[in-house]
């Protein structure tokens, strides 16, 4: 009797595990051996039970589905992960590839295509659903151009997730807001800020937005769209609280000059 592929699920969501395991259910050649809701309960469980293949979602509730994927695969790098996500957005999906994930699909498509996609993971190859896969390539690309571009001694000392969460703020990201796209705490934001700031010796926002534009890491015009109207303001108001004056219009634009951010938002 042949040997069948096994299967770990991780999903905080007993009806998407049940709708999960009753389509694996129909192939012969798949079991499933094994279900976790977190993400410390899936690390246990691909320990003990180093399954062919791990059903991972995005969002659990003690971390994010992109740092777990990057752990499962420091501990078994052979292992085969794909991501069964409710996000179809290009950058969940880039993101998820760089961490070690071998395929994605959304929820809604996993009804008809689960099968499919696993038969195609479990084989060595890569799966994405068909309507986006030209979309992902792309970025791909972009980001492996992006990343040769990149030398410098400090970036390269931070942790995959300091990377990301230093762009979203250089790019103006609140911590409450980095949390939400990562899906982790405001306050491991903070944390991980500190931790930056730190490691680059850098000693404020400007100094950090300095330098991610240095090193081509920002998108200059994000940055004006979501940042710099607050920005004027806050120096406007910090010009007058200075120099007591009442209808300086002019106060902001030298006080941003006088940081050296013009050559940022120019």
């Amino acid at each position: 009797m042949a040997r069948k592929e096994t299967i770990l699920i991780v999903d905080d969501h007993p009806l998407v595990r049940d709708g999960l395991k009753s389509i694996i259910k129909t192939n012969d050649a798949l079991e499933v051996i094994g279900e976790a809701e977190t993400a410390r309960d899936a690390i246990r469980m691909v320990k003990k039970l180093k399954p062919d293949l791990v059903l991972l979602d995005l969002g659990l509730p003690d971390k994010s589905g992109f740092e777990l994927a990057r752990e499962i695969r420091s501990m078994l790098p052979k292992i085969r992960i794909m991501i069964v996500s409710m996000h179809s957005k290009v950058d969940y999906i880039v993101k998820a590839f760089q961490a070690g994930a071998t395929g994605y699909m959304t929820k809604e498509s996993a009804t008809k295509k689960l099968l499919q996609g696993v038969a195609q993971v479990l084989n060595g190859d890569y799966f994405i659903d068909g309507a986006v896969s030209n979309a992902v390539v792309e970025k791909l690309i972009q980001t492996a151009s992006k990343r040769r571009k990149i030398a410098d001694a400090g970036y390269e000392t931070l942790t995959p997730r300091e990377q990301e969460i230093m762009v979203l703020l250089a790019e103006g990201y609140s911590a409450k807001e980095a949390a939400e796209k990562l899906f982790i705490s405001p306050k491991t934001v903070e944390n991980r800020r500190y931790n930056i700031m730190n490691k680059l010796e850098l000693h404020s926002t400007f100094e950090l937005v300095r330098y991610a534009a240095r090193l081509g890491l920002v998108n200059v015009g994000l940055w004006k769209n979501r940042s710099v109207f607050g920005l004027r303001v806050a120096c406007f108001e910090l010009w007058i609280a200075i120099s007591g004056l009442r209808a300086a219009g002019y106060g902001y634009i030298w006080l941003i000059e006088l940081t050296g951010l013009t050559k940022l938002i120019e």
